[in-house]
């Protein structure tokens, strides 16, 4: 069978699909979790609605992101890999360093000359290997992280209400930063997001609009993306 052929057998699509599936019902689940959880949290229903319509929002342009990059891998990896990888992983950019290691690996360049039906297997293989070390580190370490934080709540509950948050600023200007040494486009489209989002957030606060927090995160990406345009 040749390389197209494939990369969109049904199995391959009924596995995509499965893989949609587990997606579906996870999202329910936490969905329901988040509801029964709010009333210990303090969040009023309100608040709950807000916080999910932020998550929304704020996802829209990592997506589009993924999308983009989805569909210049469809070519190589045909559709239901694609999907299955990138829905599930959502990391274009590991999702191609894994591939480009198998394939030289196979002795063959990606989607070129001497990329098979072998190759692609092993290529398929290569990034499902890579994924499941991410969920699996999530499944066993989640458990331990959850005793901790019991155990940091019950000593001092205003300590969990900070950590979080400081982790989450810590992570986001790391992985922000690490872009800025790139290019002094990676640099501008940075500072103008940054810029951007503090603004908006003195202004929401100032005016009282709730409204300008939950897209305060997408008017920044797009703010961030004209300035990188525009410095091109």
């Amino acid at each position: 069978m040749s390389t197209p052929g494939i990369a969109h057998s049904p199995i391959l699509w009924i596995a995509a699909l499965a893989v949609f599936a587990v997606i579906a019902v996870q999202s329910t689940v936490y969905w329901r979790a988040a509801v029964r959880g709010a009333p210990e949290a303090g969040m009023s229903r309100k608040e709950l609605v807000s916080a999910f319509r932020v998550g929304a929002l704020s996802a829209v342009g990592p997506s589009l992101a993924v999308v983009f990059v989805a569909i210049g891998l469809i070519a190589m990896f045909g559709t239901p890999a694609v999907l299955t990888r990138i829905g599930l992983i959502g990391s274009a950019g590991f999702e191609t360093a894994a591939a480009q290691t198998a394939a030289e690996a196979a002795g063959v360049e990606l989607g070129g000359a001497g990329y098979d039906g072998r190759a692609f297997a092993l290529v398929l293989f290569t990034m499902s290997v890579g994924g499941a070390a991410w969920m699996i580190t999530a499944l066993v370490f989640t458990p331990i992280l959850q005793r901790a934080d019991a155990k940091v709540r019950a000593l001092d509950p205003a300590v969990m209400a900070v950590v979080p948050s400081a982790a989450m600023i810590a992570a986001f200007s790391y992985l922000g930063l690490a872009e800025t040494a790139k290019s002094s486009v990676h640099l501008v489209a940075f500072l103008a997001g940054a810029a951007a989002m503090l603004l908006l957030q003195l202004v929401a606060r100032r005016l009282g609009a709730r409204w300008l927090q939950e897209w305060s995160l997408g008017i920044s990406m797009a703010v961030g993306l004209a300035a990188a345009g525009i410095a091109l």
